[in-house]
């Protein structure tokens, strides 16, 4: 009997080497034929399942970002059943962190994704997802801002949407660096600039 493929599986297949070929050569080294010389297909069975070369990178550009929502949305979950602002300040600083390149594949991660996001600005095709996630992230760091705010946390008088643009751009800057550099921005540090800015931004508990 022929082998039966698992459609989806096998997309995700080659969004995985998508991500082996960019992590190595960056996005104009991610040609049809590097990408399935990757997967171990040929470049027929690539096409197969993606009518052209944008196809493919927009699929691999939503993959890898809903790789990394899955994370965020699992502390997400949690931060709504927290009982005091102890464990709220625990959870929302972990739910932060994930957007921290903090061990090897959140680096190899970060490194794919800001290849895409530097494509966006002249592909079309990619623009879309990387609005979407920008937009989620400010959304995240309202979320977590308002919480504190709720909770008496947050100092007075701070404007949170205002607040919540400058937190993702720190993370966004911790995020290039670190990636870029990441002798000079080891995990730890990371972490002490994340927690030295929620300080700053509350008055202790949460």
């Amino acid at each position: 009997m022929p082998k039966i493929v698992d459609a989806e599986e096998r997309r995700r297949a080659v969004a995985e080497a998508v991500f082996a070929v960019v992590g190595r050569r960056g996005l104009e080294g991610a040609s049809l034929r590097n990408v399935a010389d990757e997967a171990g297909l040929a470049i027929g069975s690539v096409r197969h399942y993606f009518g052209d070369h944008g196809e493919l990178l927009v699929f691999a550009m939503k993959e890898l970002s809903h790789r990394f929502e899955h994370r965020v949305l699992a502390h997400v979950e949690r931060l709504a059943e927290c009982r005091d602002g102890e464990e709220r300040r625990e959870v929302a600083e972990a739910m932060l962190q994930e957007f921290l390149p903090l061990d090897a594949t959140r680096r190899e991660e970060a490194a794919v994704w800001s290849a895409f996001v530097t494509a966006a600005r002249t592909r079309p095709e990619l623009r879309p997802r990387a609005r979407e996630v920008l937009e989620g992230t400010r959304e995240v760091m309202t979320r977590v801002l308002e919480g504190a705010r709720r909770t008496g946390a947050l100092r007075e008088g701070l404007d949170v949407e205002l607040e919540s643009v400058r937190l993702s751009a720190l993370l966004d800057g911790l995020t290039v660096q670190a990636v870029q550099v990441p002798e000079l921005l080891p995990p730890r540090l990371l972490r002490t600039v994340l927690r030295t800015h929620l300080d700053a931004l509350t008055d202790g508990g949460w």
